[in-house]
């Protein structure tokens, strides 16, 4: 019914600030308990998305030029892919290529986040 992401972060402050104000997800929920807190932001329509290491390879050679991602990149659909990387960068992100048109028409953007968690920022092209 909902797939959920859980990171675990360091510097949950600037976690929150990165993906809530920087990015433009929602804050739904947020609580302290105990020695900690969570906080649940709406990311829109979760996906699963399974690739074996050729087809990683091949994404990674698309968007980047190189093999880069490790075993999890996490993949957010935006208006505009090119303009919320420099949003991103400019919250602490950093940039590990250019966007790029792919084969199946978005304009994608890779970027490490702050918290070390490698990102796609993709756009599908009308």
């Amino acid at each position: 019914m909902e797939l959920r992401l859980v990171l675990t972060v360091a510097d949950f402050d600037a976690a929150r600030a990165f993906y809530r104000d920087a990015l433009g997800l929602e804050e739904l929920q947020a609580w302290e308990a105990g020695d900690g807190r969570a906080v649940i932001l709406d990311a829109g329509r979760a996906t699963l998305e399974l690739v074996d290491e050729g087809q990683a390879e091949a994404i990674d050679r698309i968007e980047v030029g190189r093999r880069v991602a490790g075993p999890v990149r996490v993949a957010f659909q935006v208006e505009d892919s090119a303009a919320a990387a420099v949003r991103l960068v400019e919250a602490g992100a950093e940039l590990i290529a250019e966007p790029v048109v792919t084969p199946w028409n978005h304009r994608n953007v890779r970027l490490t986040a702050p918290d070390g968690t490698q990102l796609t920022l993709f756009t599908v092209l009308e």
